[in-house]
């Protein structure tokens, strides 16, 4: 008898190679693959101007990298001596407008060099709720704890999330023509919106994704939320917080988008990669020992081993 149920994973196309160039961008539950990209030493950018969890900013990031649209004084903001952007998140806070535009703009043209030579983009929606600063007509990336009490909030309609979808879309075949775009949507729940609240953001996020989804070409959806939502439906699978996958969920998940996305040299060269990182980990007893410096000689070796091959792949 089978005690749950498993959502199906559509098996990608144009697979992820080691030297493949992956971006990422969207919710925290990017930095959760990413993270796993790091690990086996896949080439990748993350997130560059910090976590972005609503469709609107996102558009606009790729619209900055496809129409080299630098920032300017303008979209900044002072608050509490610091300068910020509405389009970034807070990580992107500096002490001087001068250093927050400098990164801001090398965060755009780094964004648009690597996307140039990207085969996949990987994008993860978190929201539908988004936050409109007094004065601003576009919802922000980020609060930057700014009161509450500055700002409107609102619901993305499904058209509206539809049209951003469609504006990213021709921003990155206008970047990189090749580039394949792996949708999915944070399994990670905004209950400080309500609970039925983020379940109505998460439909209608769903329900525009879908939709664009059946008329183009180059994007596809990756599952994450309804493997968490079904096959994951236990507390077990959450963080303390029970909001967030515990590493359990994160790696069960992972699995799966290897087995959809990566190619199978990648599959093989992950394993031999993940001894070595097993191996890294490993805290002697006597870091002076014979033993342990044939150990880490034996280590060196196979890194330099996997290295010949696959001179892409680096280990710091």
């Amino acid at each position: 008898m089978n005690f749950r149920t498993r959502v199906p994973v559509t098996e990608g196309i144009s697979k992820i190679e080691h030297g493949s160039g992956i971006f990422l961008i969207g919710s925290c539950f990017v930095e959760n693959i990413g993270s796993k990209l790091d690990r086996f030493k896949f080439k990748n950018l993350q997130n560059p101007t910090g976590i972005i969890f609503h469709p609107s900013p996102i558009r606009k990031f790729f619209q900055r990298l496809s129409n080299k649209e630098a920032f300017q004084e303008k979209d900044l903001i002072e608050f509490n001596g610091g300068w910020q952007s509405f389009e970034a998140h807070s990580d992107m806070r500096r002490p001087t407008k001068a250093d927050c535009l400098k990164d801001l703009n090398l965060a755009i043209e780094g964004s648009r060099d690597f996307i140039e030579n990207a085969s996949h983009i990987v994008i993860s929606l978190g929201t539908a709720w988004g936050y409109v600063y007094e004065g601003k007509a576009t919802i922000a990336a980020n609060c930057h704890k700014i009161p509450q009490s500055k700002f409107i909030k609102e619901l993305s309609s499904v058209n509206e999330i539809i049209n951003d979808l469609e504006v990213i879309d021709h921003a990155v075949s206008q970047i990189n023509k090749e580039a394949k775009i792996i949708f999915t949507i944070s399994p990670v729940r905004h209950l400080k919106d309500g609970f039925i609240e983020n379940q109505h953001s998460k439909a209608n996020l769903i329900s525009a994704l879908h939709q664009f989804i059946d008329t183009s070409n180059s994007s596809f959806y990756f599952p994450s939320y309804e493997i968490m939502m079904d096959e994951l439906r236990d507390y077990r699978f959450y963080k303390e917080d029970m909001l967030h996958p515990s590493k359990v969920a994160v790696d069960y998940i992972w699995n799966l988008f290897s087995v959809s996305w990566l190619s199978d040299n990648s599959l093989r060269l992950n394993s031999e990669i993940d001894k070595i990182q097993k191996a890294l980990a490993h805290t002697p007893r006597e870091e002076n020992s014979s033993d342990h410096k044939k150990f880490l000689t034996k280590i060196k070796s196979k890194i330099e081993e996997i290295q010949k091959k696959h001179p892409e792949i680096t280990f710091s």
